[in-house]
């Protein structure tokens, strides 16, 4: 690990301005950056401690959603009551990853903010042009059975390794960033990009821009959800394939639809034009499969993931299922029913 130097900040304009210098990256629970330091992955020659900073709670908003604070833990907000009522998603995602001790630690702000689990990535001896942009890609043609379906370039096929952010992007929640130039919101779907020209760029955060808070939306989906998950072990494993499912059902038809889909991309995969197969029929197999078929479209494997496809599609199917009969996946029960 690479010497550096330390600053806690006290206010959130102290911590854009601090957050400026290219060499600095913030720190809260610390859960994926001190992993990345250790590695010699991440080497910021500046921390900038923002846990000090008013960002902790979960409030309600003007418009009926709920804002949470970049500081909220993991666990808090999983098992937060407002969450687990009217956002059951959500906390089944939530619940869905890590272990409970890294829960306890990770910050809703760094679950968003984690880097790839691409081994690759990792290992600085490998090339990687998401660590060292030109170098290359080991994945392509190499060891790539955890690497993405959908959304690659041919500079990187690594994925988005969050379960929370699978289930906010369905949600249609919003993030809220704070930085030199003032404050905005992203919509959750745009705030990750694809790899595209430029992997080394997770997402769309100016330099100094902190995230403060996440705001979700009025409609909660509190009955017709679930959340997938296939892994290759029950406990403290990244997803193959997630999918996170929110219907709104009148009677016996699906009014409205939401589907991500996590582990199959650089960032949680939607496509509207899939969820808009579902509504205003019924709950039905064979639209399950059409609705799965244009979510998946243009998939392509590298050859150790090409199972993951197939995977995927009966994946997001079960879990049409699950939401559709209100029998949404335990995450105390892992084994999928």
């Amino acid at each position: 690990m690479n010497p550096f130097s330390y600053l806690r900040v006290t206010d959130v304009a102290q911590a854009a301005r601090e957050g400026c210098g290219a060499e600095a990256k913030f720190i809260a629970g610390g859960t994926n950056l001190l992993d990345l330091m250790k590695e010699n992955v991440e080497r910021p020659q500046r921390l900038i401690d923002i846990n000090g900073l008013p960002l902790d709670r979960i409030e309600g908003t003007k418009e009926g959603g709920l804002r949470i604070g970049a500081l909220v833990r993991n666990a808090d907000l999983a098992a937060h009551k407002e969450v687990r009522n009217r956002y059951p998603l959500l906390s089944s995602a939530l619940l869905a990853g890590a272990s409970p001790q890294l829960r306890n630690m990770a910050t809703t702000g760094g679950n968003i903010m984690q880097r790839t689990r691409c081994y690759y990535f990792y290992d600085v001896a490998t090339p990687c042009n998401k660590r060292d942009p030109g170098s290359g890609c080991g994945a392509i043609g190499g060891v790539n059975r955890i690497h993405a379906i959908l959304g690659a370039s041919d500079l990187c096929i690594a994925t988005h390794p969050s379960d929370m952010c699978v289930a906010m992007a369905a949600l249609d929640a919003k993030v809220n960033v704070s930085g030199p130039d003032g404050d905005r919101s992203i919509p959750f779907t745009d705030f990750h990009r694809l790899p595209g020209d430029t992997p080394e760029r997770d997402n769309e955060l100016q330099r100094g821009e902190l995230i403060t808070s996440i705001d979700l939306p009025a409609h909660t989906f509190p009955k017709h959800y679930t959340y997938l998950k296939v892994r290759d072990r029950l406990s403290y494993a990244f997803a193959l394939v997630s999918v996170a499912v929110a219907l709104e059902m009148d009677g016996g038809r699906i009014v409205q639809a939401r589907i991500a889909l996590g582990g199959v991309a650089h960032k949680p995969w939607r496509r509207r034009d899939a969820e808009q197969i579902l509504e205003g029929g019924t709950p039905d197999g064979k639209a399950y499969i059409r609705s799965a078929q244009a979510l998946l479209a243009g998939a392509r494997g590298q050859g150790d993931n090409d199972f993951k496809i197939e995977l995927a599609q009966r994946t997001i199917v079960r879990a049409l299922t699950q939401a559709a009969r209100g029998t949404p996946q335990p995450q105390t029960r892992k084994s999928i029913v």
